[in-house]
């Protein structure tokens, strides 16, 4: 495919996925906001020479932290401008960084929209996280200088056949020199294998590793423990999709016939599932409290949906044992480091593909857990709650590895450093 023909087909697309926007807007009202940014209007950076980056949505905004950290302490007269596609990613990136980014969302890849976009934020250097490759984006970089840089880069094997059936289309992405910092020398082997450069390909780990986990954070988990009640039995299923909580809840109603004081806290992922959900525990007749309402769980309760956002690691630190979702439903999992981060137990469905190093690490260590279906985790759970000392041993391993796998964000910077400096003022 050449990438006229890519410009005529997103052309055609585009208005289609601007009303599925709006249609996402009748029942998450998010969706509406800064609709021209979707097609690069918006108002102009407040000075040229932009760093700019891209996490597509929540869990690469998540993950990006530990960068955005480093560019402001490294070039803290830089002004960073961050892009995402979801209204969840926006929100968070503006919790997380406030004024220290100018947030937006990334316009569709059609080239009017790219150009107006770039000359809005007249950036001097692109990082975009994991593996977002837009043809048109990354050609009008290509013709305004602005050198593009793949950070906490990841490709699976599955993604390599269908890039190369775009064939010259994804090949031009990377024929000017588009630098990729992979994450593992196996994602290194499957960008060039469409077309990356040797040269221009580093593996420098995975970003994840580098989560910061505040004494705050910690404390307030103890707080929340505190008023769950300090010696019931709590375990959290974080990011959980459809389908997946049906199964957690299963395991859930296990674990109350023997322990009646047992306490789920379960988040969902996506926000605009959190109605149903709390629908969904309603039907299965569970005593359960909303967090956005405030009201303390008491001893009746017998779970908390969390339908807040960016406050999951707290809950994480408030558990015995964290359940992570995305991999009992074959999404390919979430972010296991968090929790392993606080010490906590990790629990993980078989489907992991999204971070299967980082998984099979954990895994093969003893600090994670893989159960198969609601019978298995119900079952772990009800193992690791007899037996306090493998809890510690387990979360105790997590955090060290978890330790001694920092870094990746220096390494970034090493490798920004050089193309900031060639880059045109």
């Amino acid at each position: 495919m050449t990438r006229r023909l890519y410009s005529v087909l997103i052309c055609c697309a585009v208005p289609a996925a601007f009303v599925g926007v709006l249609w996402r807007g009748l029942r998450n009202r998010d969706y509406w906001q800064a609709l021209g940014e979707r097609f690069g209007w918006g108002r102009r950076a407040n000075a040229a020479g932009t760093i700019w980056l891209h996490a597509v949505s929540l869990g690469e905004v998540s993950a990006a932290a530990p960068l955005v950290r480093a560019l402001r302490r490294e070039y803290p007269h830089s002004p960073l401008v961050l892009t995402t596609a979801t209204p969840t990613g926006r929100a968070r990136a503006k919790a997380l960084f406030g004024e220290d980014a100018d947030v937006r969302f990334l316009p569709y890849d059609t080239p009017g929209a790219v150009a107006r976009f770039l000359d809005r934020i007249r950036p001097r250097l692109a990082l975009i996280m994991e593996t977002e490759l837009w043809p048109n984006l990354f050609a009008a970089c290509r013709c305004r200088g602005v050198p593009v840089l793949l950070a906490n880069a990841r490709l699976s094997a599955k993604s390599v056949s269908r890039y190369r059936r775009l064939g010259k289309l994804i090949r031009e992405i990377f024929s000017a020199g588009v630098s990729i910092a992979a994450q593992t020398a196996g994602d290194a082997e499957r960008f060039m294998e469409i077309g990356a450069i040797e040269a221009d390909v580093r593996v420098v780990g995975n970003l994840k590793f580098d989560v910061e986990v505040g004494a705050g954070v910690i404390e307030q988990g103890r707080e929340l423990r505190a008023l769950f009640g300090g010696t019931r039995p709590v375990w959290v299923a974080g990011s959980t999709h459809a389908g997946e909580e049906e199964q957690v809840l299963d395991a859930h109603e296990a674990l109350l016939a023997d322990r009646p004081d047992a306490l789920l806290l379960l988040a969902p992922r996506h926000p605009e599932r959190f109605q149903a959900v709390a629908e969904l525990l309603s039907r299965r007749r569970l005593c359960f409290t909303r967090r956005s309402g405030g009201a303390v769980p008491d001893g009746a309760t017998q779970a908390v949906l969390l339908d807040t956002v960016g406050e999951l690691a707290m809950f994480y630190a408030s558990a015995d044992v964290a359940f992570v979702g995305g991999s009992l439903v074959p999404i390919g999992g979430h972010n296991l480091l968090e929790p392993a981060a606080l010490g906590v137990p990790v629990l993980t469905g078989p489907s992991h593909a999204n971070g299967r190093e980082i998984a099979q690490l954990l895994l093969s260590r003893g600090a994670a857990l893989e159960v198969a279906d609601a019978r298995a985790l119900a079952a772990a759970l009800e193992s690791l709650w007899a037996d306090p000392a493998e809890r510690e041993r387990m979360g105790a391993l997590g955090t060290r590895i978890v330790d001694s796998n920092r870094g990746t964000a220096k390494r970034l910077l090493e490798l920004i450093a050089p193309l900031l400096a060639a880059a045109s003022p």
